[in-house]
């Protein structure tokens, strides 16, 4: 019985508060002083009477073991790391910039490319523009610089020259009236009826810008490129290009002219008035059908188109200004300023009729 109260005494001594906060100070070799005069064996403590620093700044180099403790992260706080990542730029920002500054650096390259392009569809679809000229250059080799080159012309140019596929055209248009006359007679009696219409008419001149590869021989002569002065750096060179072309041409047949619409009223009328005249004009009018008085204007356009000075001359002037400026604008000029020279004067004679 005696042994039985010794055990209980010694477990409920064993599980104390005061027991139980000294163990874990012999367990992890606390530095706590517990009895006077105690020595500490730990290599890494502080000297006997030395505080531990309450700061978290480095040890001194005498006071960090070897094994590396004692370092900012064992003095709490979190390690310190990287500062916060910049913020990068987004890759269109930089596309969209690099492409701005290349536009900026070719823009007048860019620019006569353009121009040319948009010329050459307009002439596909038969628009003649007159667009701004604008000289190709490069940033290495303009033509307010001017380089020196010894490329021959002439080639070039002709060979620009014998790419266009499509004739000038003059046009005119002219105004003019015709009569239309029916004559039916009623037994002894002649009878007849006519009216007086009003038309305009539309009709147009062609030049062949390239006649073929015969024409352009230098046999023939009716191509001339001459260098009067060769690039040097400042100045650009200087050109004059002299062509013969084919008299323009004008129209071949009745259907190269139009006529717009025929009002349906004559501006005047006439008829017999012989008995019975009257009736027999009033019987024949419905004989003025819309395709009947088209195809009689049209016949007079045409001989208009070939005879009349007033409807000749407008269309052959009209024909040579669009050739010249045809051919000057869109494939002399772009071509010689592309080699650092300018087109001082270009002219155009009309070959004799054969």
């Amino acid at each position: 019985m005696f042994r039985f109260l010794l055990l209980l005494l010694g477990t409920l001594t064993a599980g104390s508060p005061a027991r139980r906060g000294a163990a874990p100070s012999a367990a992890d070799g606390s530095y706590g002083m517990t009895e006077p005069g105690a020595v500490r064996t730990d290599p890494y403590g502080p000297a006997s009477g030395t505080a531990w620093p309450g700061s978290t700044a480095p040890l001194p180099p005498w006071q960090v073991p070897p094994d590396g403790r004692g370092g900012p992260a064992s003095h709490g706080g979190p390690p310190r790391g990287p500062g916060p990542g910049r913020r990068r730029v987004p890759r269109w920002a930089i596309r969209t910039a690099v492409l701005v500054a290349v536009a900026l650096i070719f823009r007048r390259a860019v620019a006569a490319l353009a121009l040319i392009a948009l010329s050459g569809a307009l002439h596909l679809v038969g628009i003649n523009a007159h667009l701004p000229r604008i000289r190709l250059a490069w940033p290495w080799q303009t033509i307010s610089a001017g380089t020196t080159t010894s490329t021959d012309l002439g080639p070039w140019v002709l060979q620009k020259i014998e790419g266009i596929s499509r004739p000038a055209l003059g046009q005119a248009n002219f105004s003019f009236v015709f009569t239309r006359k029916v004559s039916r007679n009623i037994g002894p009696w002649p009878c007849w009826y006519a009216g007086t219409f009003y038309a305009v008419g539309h009709a147009s001149a062609t030049v062949d810008l390239n006649p073929g590869p015969a024409w352009w021989t230098a046999a023939a002569g009716h191509y001339r490129l001459r260098v009067l002065s060769r690039p040097a750096p400042g100045k650009p060179g200087h050109v004059t290009v002299a062509m013969v072309l084919p008299r323009p041409q004008l129209p071949q047949s009745v259907h190269d002219v139009t006529i717009d619409n025929i009002p349906s009223k004559p501006v005047d009328t006439q008829h017999s008035w012989t008995y019975p005249g009257f009736g027999c004009g009033v019987l024949l009018r419905p004989q003025f059908q819309a395709s009947v008085l088209y195809a009689q204007a049209q016949q007079i356009a045409f001989y208009k188109s070939q005879h009349a000075p007033q409807v000749t001359g407008p269309l052959i002037s009209t024909a040579e200004r669009e050739a010249a400026e045809t051919i000057r604008d869109n494939f002399i000029q772009p071509t010689v300023n592309a080699f650092g020279y300018t087109l001082d004067r270009f002219t155009i004679r009309w070959a004799a009729a054969s």
